[in-house]
């Protein structure tokens, strides 16, 4: 292949799609690179059998542990990447995340850029993905430039008597923020139709706000934009220098292809583009591309992340459960004044999700019935940047992830906060406080880690920073070493906060795309100034 073009973009998820989205009314030719294809529209979509059991749609890929295990990922390679089956929460970080913070386990470090900063481009990234929220109702939220977008999602009965029940027990809880193509004032105009599968399946009918939908179809309508699809990237060659991405190497339909850009994204996911940058190591780069600092796939993270189960014997009849989040403990408390995290939901659990994730039984429910009568509560709590917590490649260019999780004080006493804020609730109307129902003194709380190959909030392997010596991009997420090579996925993050990074992403490849398309406008100055 002899095509060059202005961008290449590898990955179309958060950062990818979106970066695609806002570089293509720009005119400059653009190719993107998907090693995955679109999720066919079928009604395995919305099967809890297909998705949770039998894995559908997640990859079959193995990678190895630190003790050289397989490991097989929960992750998804597909046009709009992981977003084609994210839940949609879209938190922006807390103004105090992008600075240095001080943990139990440790120091979680400060950004090159600041909240300020980003700001007008979480507002944008926001209006872009149709988040639905309510400002001032969560007490960490950061000062915003304006309300959301859409209002709140409404909860459904049950929860709303969770969250008054919250209130009333001092709490403050809040709408979460979804991107979903809801209207409830109108609902047969709304795309969303409420359905029991968004958080871990693909939307059937195109009403979540992913970044295939939102951001990759609509770039592609623009003449100067295309997508390659089954086009997975081997490596990156560079020049004599090493200072410049010369060529990209696909493999697809089973044969290389090789494409030249001006310049070279890579889009991902922190795992991949680490992995990426680690293969295309060289003459100039012999530990790996854009390695001298030996940072490249270091400092991973992904969260401490819990799934928390109440069992009540009313059941819970909630279809849309994912509407309500609690902040409170997000900085600590006045009894422990380090970070806890935060507290939301998952999406319904159904007997049939239960069996996938085998999770211990409460004495006398079968799984069926555990699901009906629980509330499913997400705990997310911040894991701090170790450099051994790190990405490799082994001889063959597979991926070995070791990880080692810390930072655990936090988590374990959130998940203490929320067992004793639910034993503070009024009593059950049928039962009294002999409900068990996830609000009274007898509750029955059924826990979950997830495991190390629970990758959905990956972030870290290839950090930004201003000092060369101690991260492997600049602020503008350009390598430090490479000239025309950027990485616009979660790899960016010198922390991991103890929210989704989604929209995080979002809008920094929104930042990072005007950045880009300074840089091409003074490119093309330049050579009209030759020309002429």
């Amino acid at each position: 292949m002899s095509e060059h073009y202005d961008v290449i973009i590898i990955g179309t998820g958060a950062g990818g799609g979106t970066l695609a989205w806002r570089l293509a009314p720009s005119g400059a030719r653009i190719l993107l690179l998907e090693r995955g294809e679109y999720v066919r529209r079928e009604k395995e979509n919305w099967s809890s059998h297909a998705v949770n059991v039998m894995g559908r749609y997640a990859t079959k890929e193995s990678w190895t542990d630190s003790d050289g295990k397989p490991l097989h990922p929960h992750t998804n390679y597909y046009v709009g990447g992981n977003t084609k089956f994210y839940g949609s929460a879209l938190f922006r970080l807390r103004r105090e995340d992008f600075g240095e913070l001080r943990h139990a386990g440790g120091i979680s470090p400060a950004w090159p850029v600041g909240y300020d900063e980003m700001e007008p481009y979480y507002a944008e990234a926001e209006r872009l993905y149709h988040v639905h929220g309510r400002r001032g109702e969560d007490p960490t939220e950061p000062p915003a430039s304006g309300p959301y977008p859409y209002p709140a999602v409404s909860h459904e009965p049950r929860i709303q008597q969770l969250s008054d029940d919250f209130a009333r027990a001092g709490l403050t809880p809040f709408h979460v923020p979804l991107g979903i193509m809801l209207d409830e004032e109108t609902p047969p105009r709304s795309k969303c139709i409420r359905c029991a599968t968004c958080d871990g399946y693909p939307c059937l009918v195109h009403a979540k706000s992913d970044a295939q939908v939102v951001c990759v179809d609509p770039a592609l309508g623009y003449p100067n934009v295309s997508l390659l699809t089954g086009a997975y990237v081997e490596r990156l060659e560079t020049t004599a220098s090493g200072r410049e991405i010369a060529g990209v190497i696909v493999k697809r339909n089973g044969a290389l292809e090789r494409y030249t850009a001006d310049i070279v994204v890579s889009a991902c996911g922190a795992i991949n583009s680490s992995a990426l940058l680690l293969r295309s190591a060289g003459d100039r780069h012999r530990r790996g591309l854009a390695n001298g600092s030996d940072m490249v796939g270091r400092h991973y993270m992904g969260h401490v992340n819990s799934v928390l189960m109440a069992i009540s014997k009313c059941p819970n009849p909630t279809v849309f459960q994912k509407t309500l989040a609690v902040n409170d403990f997000y900085f600590g408390s006045p009894e422990w004044p380090h970070p806890m995290g935060h507290i939301s939901f998952v999406g319904k659990l159904d007997g049939v999700a239960l069996s996938a994730g085998a999770p211990a039984i409460a004495p006398g429910f079968t799984l069926d019935l555990m699901a009906k009568h629980s509330l499913d509560f997400w705990l997310t709590s911040e894991d701090l940047p170790d450099p051994g917590n790190r990405v490799t490649i082994d001889r063959q260019g597979g991926i070995v992830l070791k990880y080692r999780p810390n930072n655990e004080d936090g988590h374990k006493r959130l998940a203490a906060k929320l067992e004793a804020v639910m034993q503070r609730q009024t009593a059950c109307a049928i039962h009294g406080h002999e409900c068990h129902q996830g609000l009274f003194s007898r509750n029955l709380f059924v826990g979950q880690r997830i495991p190390l190959a629970g990758v959905a909030h990956q972030n870290g392997t290839l950090r930004f920073g201003d000092d060369a010596s101690t991260s492997v991009l600049d602020r503008n997420c350009r390598a430090h070493e490479v000239d025309n090579l950027y990485a616009v996925d979660g790899s960016f993050f010198p922390s991991s906060g103890a929210v989704n990074p989604a929209l995080t992403i979002m809008a920094n490849a929104l930042r990072v795309g005007d950045h880009l398309l300074a840089r091409l406008s003074r490119r093309a100055a330049v050579r009209e100034a030759v020309l002429s």
